[in-house]
């Protein structure tokens, strides 16, 4: 799923308290896509400022193209274990659970259903061995309006 949604998702179930709640439900959201292809993103336009050659593209790129590190960010920010590990401890440093931190696992639950095994299948049990879901892409017509329409329809009642 495109990682605006999973942030309107979030933020939508998750953080409907106030306004501080809604961003951080947001920001929870985005987190696992933006920690691993946000710096990749961020790497590329600087060095296409740098250079005066644009190196982002649009679609699905060529995993060849993709560093190492994006791949092992992925691993740890898609992962229900790494989520329950974090939530956790943030929890115990807080004294009570973030709950707008619930957003992230969603994303995860999202994405295992939006992402084929040929493209960034989801590794949602890492570091351990697991079965990997061969979802229908986020991209799909059907799933991409259907998205969009459910998002749509749910800002509209709620805010």
């Amino acid at each position: 799923m495109d990682i605006l949604s999973h942030g309107l998702w979030g933020s939508i179930i998750f953080g409907r308290k106030n306004k501080r709640s809604f961003w951080l439900g947001f920001t929870f959201g985005i987190a696992p896509d933006f920690l691993s292809f946000g710096i990749l993103l961020i790497e590329r336009l600087i060095s296409s400022v740098i250079t005066g050659k644009w190196q982002i593209g649009t679609g699905k790129p060529d995993l060849l193209s993709i560093p190492d590190y994006v791949s092992t960010l992925y691993n740890i920010t898609h992962s229900f274990v790494i989520f329950i590990i974090v939530f956790v401890i943030v929890a115990l440093y807080y004294k009570r659970p973030i709950w707008e931190m619930l957003a992230w696992p969603f994303h995860i639950f999202l994405d295992l259903f939006t992402h084929s095994t040929e493209f960034f299948p989801t590794p949602y049990l890492w570091p351990f061995p697991f079965t990997r879901v061969d979802g229908i892409p986020w991209s799909t017509p059907i799933i991409f309006f259907t998205n969009v329409f459910f998002l749509i329809l749910i800002y509209s009642v709620y805010v």
